[in-house]
């Protein structure tokens, strides 16, 4: 059993506090939080507030919390409190670079629950202060302003059922759960309420309890047996689960059951896998949960779903996949619908659509995964679009080329288009003509945001329904673990080409002027969501590697194409001919088209230029001297695993809990550093420390100089440096090493800090906390120490631990 700690919640609500008073003025960089509270009924003047990030920053890791569902509410003393506690969000298999099967492999431990993914609606159930049991939704309780019954009073009527079967009240289930400090998760499935894709007759409709989750911040949840003895106890129906030992197994239990997508005579969504995970191999390991979602029979489901609604609505159906029997199914619903009215009106309120469906397939005398098996959907062989989802320097155009050197086929490049009055749709419009002559088009632009998906969908698929969307996703995604690279390797190839470009002369502007324009591409970058519009429209999506070559990427959308579509790409072109394609794409092609005019500066935009440039000219690259000025801070930087590794070290499962609450939270929230330095002295300090500031900026000065040729997309290392890491100081804040700088054994010390104590920060609890407070954490344990009433840890790391780090500089980002 794991209780709350009030302090613990009390940073957690002031982190979520101010995150929902954010707006989008703030900067996409940050994330926001909706806050909602409801009053609960039946209760004493109980109030919860409920706390909802969007779904695309749960793949953030700065996150307060990922708790996908959760309340907070405040005891009769004041004191604040977890009400509810949802999972953390979970992905599917591929979907972020954590559920990668390698990194699956490589960084959990079974045993693997596979639990059935019950197809319904969440419902978490817990307890409160005055024995109320509180019934929600994942983001609602109460009430719905239309009048109509909300999830949340379906669960509540589906838990009084329960518990009549049980002889025991409402509230000895709000006793139970409120001294085990916990929330019950279930999946409310009951096709008279809200059908769904799948189907649960009146004999298996209920609420099927999956998990019980404690109510703390970091994510702790119950093993299968628990919930199964939680859900016989109490009157719930319980989700399927297996278990297995080792990943193998898992992986071979998963494909048997998506053949069919039936588990145990039953058509399923899939499964969620429950294990343990750790971060990159080291440290503690933490409850952890993943998906396997089926795609078949059920996306042939949700396709008949959509396009029957479409129809309904007078528009036409996108069928992107199962495109005879989808129609033949159309036909059905059709008829149904002249038949009897009022269907179309119930369907639209998602009655009906179960039967519906099994109508049809009664007709055919076939079920879905009958269907499936006998449909061939390899016989695709025109009306395929690639897409690149990139930002500039991802090599996207280089594919392009390759593609269509081996192929032949159509490739329509929106920068050669000039710039006019609705250019998007003239950039479609140029795709369908070619799709008329060639069977496979390259939609080159960047695609980057859904917005622009969307409008190429939204013009496409009217002329031509059966077209087909690959994606070809350069993976930004998670931001705070790959820009870094993204932005080390996509500028040196941009600033590297100069002006063999449409539209980025990096030869002719101001390098960082050309910086400017790359940074608000990764900004804008949204990546691929298959759950949502418009993304679920892609047939297929091949993830690239943005800092791969452009032969490595060619070679994976070759043998992906072939897997996908085996009558357009009939055979994997030969490493000699993907070799000759890439050497002509980057070679022999040159840009023909001055289209500079596309991003022509607008007199506004001229007279800016002019002020900051008397002569209203640019010169071809900056000096050293100029990029000096944008310095912010010199540092050593370390390596990320060996600091990770000594910082683990230092939290073994014996410690005790108060002791590693700091470090708990932080590594449950994502609040551990990515990456670690120590700071030497930062621009703000140059005025205090002058000798110091000088010093280092003459020799970046000389390494640049020295250079062959000024890069600036290229960070110059000025020296190798020796930093030895000599024990971690903590409070309920912040954790940072305190640090040495060795010096090299032939000579004195010659890397000046300009900090009182050289440290290293490790994480602080929420982005309001800015790493510079380590220093003043510093000053205080100097002063006091730590242990009694100083609210400072401590810990000594054992022996000498000495690392190699690098010295070199950070630019602003203005």
């Amino acid at each position: 059993m794991v209780q709350q700690d009030p302090v613990q919640v009390g940073q957690l609500v002031d982190a979520l506090e101010a995150a929902s008073k954010r707006s989008k003025r703030d900067g996409k960089k940050i994330f926001s939080c909706k806050k909602t509270t409801f009053p609960v009924a039946g209760s004493n003047n109980i109030k919860v507030d409920s706390w909802r990030f969007m779904d695309w920053d749960y793949k953030r890791s700065d996150l307060p919390t990922y708790a996908r569902g959760l309340f907070t509410s405040r005891r009769k003393d004041g004191t604040r409190e977890i009400a509810v506690r949802g999972y953390d969000k979970f992905f599917n298999v591929g979907e972020v670079e954590a559920t990668k099967w390698d990194n699956i492999e490589n960084n959990t431990r079974g045993p693997y629950e596979l639990s059935v993914k019950e197809n319904g609606c969440i419902i978490f159930i817990s307890g409160l202060e005055d024995d109320t049991l509180l019934v929600c939704s994942k983001h609602s309780t109460g009430v719905r302003n239309d009048a109509a019954v909300s999830h949340a009073q379906a669960g509540e009527r589906w838990v009084e059922r329960h518990l009549a079967t049980t002889g025991r009240s409402v509230k000895d289930l709000a006793r139970e759960l409120r001294q085990m400090n916990a929330t019950a998760v279930g999946e409310l499935c009951d096709d008279q309420f809200e059908e769904h894709v799948l189907a649960y007759d009146e004999d298996a409709a209920g609420i099927y309890i999956h998990g019980l989750n404690f109510n703390v911040p970091y994510f702790a949840t119950c093993p299968g047996p628990e919930v199964h003895a939680f859900a016989d106890a109490w009157g719930f129906k319980k989700a399927k689960y297996i278990m297995y030992e080792d990943m193998d197994s898992v992986k071979k239990f998963l494909e048997q059951c998506a053949e069919t997508g039936t588990w145990d005579g039953r058509e399923t969504e899939g499964f969620v896998v429950r294990c343990q995970m750790n971060q990159g191999g080291v440290g503690p390991y933490e409850d952890w949960f993943f998906k396997y979602k089926f795609e078949e029979p059920y996306l042939m489901y949700r396709q008949w779903r959509e396009c029957t609604k479409a129809v309904i609505s007078g528009k036409i159906p996108n069928i992107k996949k199962h495109k005879q029997i989808t129609e033949e199914y159309l036909k059905y619903a059709r008829r149904q619908f002249i038949q009897n009215s009022r269907l179309a009106n119930d369907y639209q309120k998602n009655h009906g659509i179960i039967s519906l469906r099994d109508g049809f397939l009664r007709e055919r005398g076939l079920n879905g995964s009958q269907i499936i098996s006998m449909e061939s959907e390899n016989d695709v062989t025109r009306d395929v679009i690639l897409c690149p989802i990139a930002s500039l320097g991802c090599g996207k155009t280089t594919v392009a080329l390759a593609l269509t050197k081996l192929f032949g086929w159509g490739h329509v490049q929106n920068d050669n288009i000039p710039k006019q009055k609705n250019k998007p749709k003239k950039f479609a419009l140029d795709i369908t003509n070619a799709l008329s002559e060639k069977p496979v088009v390259i939609a080159d632009r960047n695609n980057h945001m859904k917005r622009e998906r969307q409008q190429l969908m939204d013009d496409i698929f009217p002329v031509i329904p059966a077209a087909r969307f690959v994606a070809l996703q350069y993976v930004h995604e998670p931001k705070g673990q790959l820009l870094p690279g993204i932005r080390e390797v996509t500028r040196k190839r941009v600033l590297d080409r100069g002006d063999n470009h449409q539209t980025i002369r990096a030869g002719s502007k101001d390098s960082s002027e050309i910086i400017g324009i790359m940074e608000g591409f990764l900004n804008r970058f949204e990546a691929v969501d298959m759950d949502r519009k418009p993304d679920w429209s892609y047939d297929q999506v091949i993830d690239l590697d943005v800092a791969a070559s452009s032969r490595e990427n060619l070679e994976k959308v070759v043998t992906a194409l072939h897997s996908f579509y085996p009558e357009i790409v009939k055979q994997v072109s030969s490493t000699q001919e993907l070799d000759d394609a890439i050497d002509w794409a980057m070679s022999e092609y040159e840009v023909q088209l001055d289209l500079s005019h596309q991003y022509s500066q607008t007199p506004k935009q001229k007279n800016k230029a002019n002020n900051k440039n008397p002569g209203g000219t640019t010169s071809p690259s900056q000096t050293p001297e100029t990029l000096a000025k944008n310095l912010e801070y010199f540092c050593i930087s370390l390596p990320a695993g060996e600091v990770s590794t000594v910082l683990h070290s230092l939290f073994p499962s014996t410690t005790a809990p108060e002791k590693a609450r700091l470090y708990h939270q932080l590594v449950n929230s994502r609040r551990v550093q990515p990456s670690f330095h120590v700071t030497l002295i930062h621009r703000a300090s140059k005025k205090d420390k002058p000798d110091v500031w000088d010093r280092y900026v003459r020799q970046y000065l000389d390494k640049m100089h020295d250079k062959p040729e000024s890069d600036p997309s290229v960070t110059p290392v000025l020296a190798p440096a020796r930093v030895r890491l000599e024990r971690l100081v903590w409070d309920h804040r912040l954790m940072a090493f305190v640090a040495r700088i060795v010096p090299p054994e032939d000579q004195e010390q010659n890397w000046p800090c300009a900090n009182p104590v050289p440290h290293v920060t490790v994480g602080t609890v929420s982005p309001d906390v800015k790493p510079k407070e380590s220093n003043d954490l510093l000053q205080r344990w100097l002063k006091t120490g730590s242990g009694g009433d100083t609210g400072i840890w401590e810990a000594e790391i054992p022996g000498v631990k000495v690392v190699e780090g690098l010295v070199g500089e950070v630019m602003s980002r203005r």
